[in-house]
């Protein structure tokens, strides 16, 4: 197997509402929530980055302006906050936040690609513990396209070495969405064959973040050496 070379992104990386925008947020609390970012997701990017010596491209920018991990066609692309503007603004939001952070991360994908790497893109989230009154029965999501066969190999083997450095963590693929469903890792398989990209969505329970102290300091080193283990030795640093 083609050795991988690890990009990283983090698309809900910030709740920041640039100055121009923040009288549309009055209420902080929304931002400080799960609704705003993913609570300790960039924490997890940036130790990836810098344990495998991977790019990492992470926004800037509260997803309730603009949410980075949907399509531009998609009814969630603008928030509550700011659906309402008029047509104009909001393509100014899309043409000065939304398709520069897209483009860039693309050409970063492409650039690694043209210098004959095979690139394992890892996307960085978190989910809240509870949605709509139901309880998350997981701790560690692994979302990926089944019928690319490397990203399904590559999950199962990390699911299989998180069990080992984490037993007491439930971990689950496709869960709790699933690895195909509109997002920016999808619309990247469509530019990028299986030779080239694979695209994994990592998806961290929140509680653990949020509770912190060692057990959450534990959580990511071993995180960290189980995809370690996982792509040895088919990783190229």
């Amino acid at each position: 197997m083609t050795p991988y070379r690890l990009f990283v992104s983090c698309e809900h990386a910030s709740n920041r509402i640039p100055a121009a925008y923040r009288e549309l947020f009055t209420d902080n609390v929304v931002l400080e929530s799960h609704r705003g970012w993913d609570i300790g997701a960039l924490q997890i990017a940036k130790q990836l980055a810098v344990f495998f010596d991977a790019p990492l491209h992470a926004a800037n920018t509260s997803r309730l302006l603009v949410d980075l991990n949907r399509s531009q066609h998609h009814q969630k692309l603008f928030s509550e906050f700011v659906r309402d503007l008029s047509r104009e603004k909001r393509e100014t939001i899309i043409q000065k936040y939304y398709l520069p952070y897209r483009l860039q991360l693309t050409e970063n994908i492409a650039s690694l690609i043209r210098q004959k790497h095979r690139v394992l893109h890892i996307s960085v989230h978190s989910f809240t513990p509870v949605m709509n009154g139901e309880v998350r029965n997981a701790d560690i999501g692994l979302l990926y396209d089944p019928k690319r066969q490397s990203e399904k190999a590559l999950c199962h083997a990390w699911q299989q070495h998180l069990k080992k450095d984490l037993p007491a963590t439930p971990v689950r693929r496709n869960y709790p969405y699933t690895g195909i469903q509109d997002g920016l890792i999808t619309s990247l398989r469509k530019q990028f064959g299986n030779d080239q990209y694979s695209g994994i969505e990592l998806e961290i329970n929140q509680r653990i973040a949020i509770k912190g102290g060692q057990q959450w300091q534990q959580f990511r080193e071993r995180l960290l050496h189980s995809l370690k283990a996982t792509l040895s030795p088919t990783y190229k640093g």
